[in-house]
């Protein structure tokens, strides 16, 4: 029972150097591993090429894979383009399974030393996420000693013996086995080395343990599927070919296992290295061997799962929170910033047709846009709960920065909504239904103040996208103006009322309450130039000009 316990401790400490690995490149090169993946595109071959390496650095091809479906969903790249990734991907992981299996045991304290050193050290730094990797990659050097010291005595053990006989040479069994174990372990990189430490320790035998990693990789395949399949059909489409390719390299690759036994495994150093350099070999035959039939392939995989009529699709509801980005926590980020500015379309859609409500008093164009605003209260729902299952840990200073403008912009909006569904309701209520028009220069006001207000919503959704620090400093400018406008309207108001304007009188409720939920508008949309002021340093810390506050009239210090 020790060592069974021994092993499974093992197992997990490799799955575990894995995913340290994977999370602390993607932490420090993920922006520039997506720009690799999007300038190779040119052709099939440089997207292999690109694969590879991506694949060598983050040391998962589903993390590639996610990358890749993500640029797919987005309509940056072909379906044929991604498939070549993802051919270079499965060599890139087959090459890292190649070099570990070599002993690396000696440099397992020296990566484990020095990551902890610098993460604790420079945590939050470059540095400190280059300590990360560094122990994430002494983890797993120190994990496959530790499977091979625990497999020893099970070997031995009778019971052991026992249930490998029992499951005879059941071919069918054994690629399930590998499947199974690459689908829990979330890493064919991880299950691959696993396999191979456990033949290079006779704990399973050789035909077992190839016919295991043939398991292996179609359980990545279908690992990728299962994480996807919420996803656009788009990016369903990537991981499903992709699984294409993996089954017509296990349906050419299982009938040869015994011929790799009878006349490549005898001429190996070691039992381990014959299994990693079949699976190498595996990857290779169906990534060079089958790269020319990618457009084919993807052809196939359009033909069995059509991307949705554009026309069938609501365009009100979220369709830029790709849960397959989450894998790459930048990559989610944009993926949320995208869907925040959707939202931000959808308010001024109703902005707009606020003010066509009260020009025509079309009470049916009314109820369409405050049930506009439960599409963007959803919308804030949604893009809120997808920020959440982003890994804070896992993003840089700027990212987080960028995660708190999202939450902000997108409360803003949702604020924004609720307000004109309110004006909307009190237009019915005040003005349409008893049939009051708003007089001439009344109506002059809110059309001014309005047309600000839609130049101020589109500079606010230029400095969110943008940050530039002029337009911020605009809009803060737009503040001010917009509230002297504000009060100078309403004294203007004021003064009709003195003169007995009929129409002012009418109205005088409903125009006084839609001034100032203008300027509330306004100040919401302004509030979005703060963080970027705030960050270069033009805000001021505090508008007071002094921290005490003036003594009132006829006080007197004792």
């Amino acid at each position: 029972m020790k060592h069974l316990l021994n092993l499974l401790a093992a197992i997990a400490l490799l799955v575990w150097g894995t995913h340290l690995v994977r999370a602390g490149v993607l932490r420090v090169f993920g922006a520039n591993l997506r720009s690799l993946l999007a300038r190779s595109m040119g052709n099939r071959f440089t997207a292999a090429l690109s694969g590879i390496g991506v694949t060598a650095l983050v040391q998962s091809s589903t993390a590639t894979s996610l990358m890749t479906a993500s640029f797919v969903g987005q309509g940056l790249i072909s379906l044929p383009a991604a498939l070549a990734v993802m051919r270079g991907a499965d060599i890139g992981t087959a090459l890292m399974a190649l070099l570990f299996s070599t002993d690396l045991s000696w440099l397992s304290p020296l990566f484990i030393f020095v990551g902890v050193v610098l993460f604790l050290a420079r945590q939050e730094t470059t540095a400190g996420r280059v300590g990360r990797v560094c122990i994430g990659l002494g983890l797993m050097l120190l994990a496959l000693e530790r499977i091979t010291q625990a497999t020893d005595p099970m070997m031995a053990s009778p019971v052991t013996q026992a249930l490998l006989q029992s499951m005879g040479s059941d071919l069918l069994a054994e690629i399930l086995i590998g499947a199974v174990l690459a689908i829990v372990s979330y890493s064919s990189l991880a299950v691959v080395l696993l396999i191979a430490a456990m033949a290079g320790s006779h704990i399973v035998p050789v035909p077992m343990a190839l016919a295991m990693v043939l398991g292996a990789n179609l359980g990545n395949g279908l690992a990728a599927i299962l994480t996807m399949a919420k996803s656009s059909v788009e990016v369903q489409q990537v991981t499903v070919g992709n699984m294409v390719f993996k089954i017509m390299g296990v349906l050419l690759m299982a009938p040869t296992i015994g011929l790799w036994l009878q006349y490549v495994q005898p001429h190996m150093p070691a039992d381990a290295h014959g299994v990693v350099l079949f699976h190498l070999a595996y990857n290779v035959i169906i990534s060079v061997g089958f790269i020319g039939l990618t457009q084919a392939v993807a052809q196939l995989v359009a033909r069995l799962m059509p991307p949705p009529d554009p026309a069938s699709k609501n365009p009100l509801r979220p369709h830029h929170l790709d849960p397959s980005a989450l894998a790459t926590p930048s990559l989610a980020i944009s993926c949320a910033a995208r869907e925040a500015l959707h939202q931000a379309d959808l308010v001024e859609t109703m902005l707009i047709g606020m003010f066509e409500v009260i020009r025509s008093d079309d009470l049916k164009r009314s109820a369409e846009l405050r049930q506009l605003d439960d599409t963007v209260d959803e919308l804030y729902s949604a893009i809120k709960y997808y920020l959440t299952k982003i890994s804070r840990a896992e993003l840089d200073e700027r990212e987080g920065r960028r995660w708190t403008d999202i939450i902000s912009f997108t409360i803003n909006m949702e604020q924004i909504g609720d307000i004109i569904e309110r004006v909307l309701i009190d237009i019915e209520d005040k003005k349409i239904k008893r049939g009051f028009q708003f007089s001439e220069a009344g109506l002059q006001e809110i059309t001014e103040l309005h047309a600000r207000l839609l130049d101020n919503l589109r500079l606010a959704m230029s400095v969110f996208l943008n940050g530039d620090l002029r337009d911020a400093h605009r809009l803060l400018e737009e503040k001010v103006r917009f509230r002297d406008l504000e009060r100078s309207y309403a004294a203007a108001h004021l003064a009709r009322l003195s003169e007995r304007t009929v129409q002012s009188i009418e109205t005088s409720s409903l125009h006084i309450d839609l001034l100032s939920e203008l300027k509330r508008i306004n100040s919401l949309l302004c509030s979005m130039a703060y963080p970027i002021l705030e960050t270069t340093g033009a805000l001021a810390p505090s508008r007071l000009r002094s921290n005490n506050p003036p003594e009132p009239p006829g006080h007197e210090r004792l």
